[in-house]
């Protein structure tokens, strides 16, 4: 299952204005607005699903996260991904910042993708 998708825009507020109208019919709306970080979270259910990223200068070329039923199965993702050709973009761990029970891991894909595995901790005790 994928946990959200991020893509690169060019203009953020230009895209957040067609992202929002477009999907207005499908019921999504404007979870998380972050302007300091030419980023915006789009979704449901108080859930951003899609996060669209003002990218000028990003390293990367596209963003795909995947839910994780455990933290073992980040580990695992970022264990496997780093042995086929992937390489590190940030060691599974806790991402406060994101949100207290935000536990993932990163990995390039070998195009430069970032692809990410998350685990929302139920008790996240470290």
């Amino acid at each position: 299952m994928i946990q959200h998708l991020t893509i690169h825009v060019n203009d953020i507020e230009k895209s957040k204005e067609f992202y929002l109208e477009a999907l207005k019919p499908l019921g999504y709306e404007l979870i998380s607005d972050h302007p300091e970080w030419k980023l915006a979270g789009i979704g449901k259910n108080g859930k951003s699903e899609l996060w669209i990223y003002a990218a000028e200068g990003a390293k990367q070329v596209g963003h795909v996260a995947f839910a994780a039923l455990s933290k073992e199965e980040v580990d695992g993702f970022h264990a496997a991904a780093l042995t086929h050709g992937g390489t590190d973009n940030g060691a599974p761990g806790y991402r406060k910042d994101y949100a207290p029970n935000y536990y993932a891991s990163f990995a390039f894909d070998p195009s430069g993708n970032n692809i990410e595995t998350v685990f929302m901790d139920p008790d996240p005790t470290i």
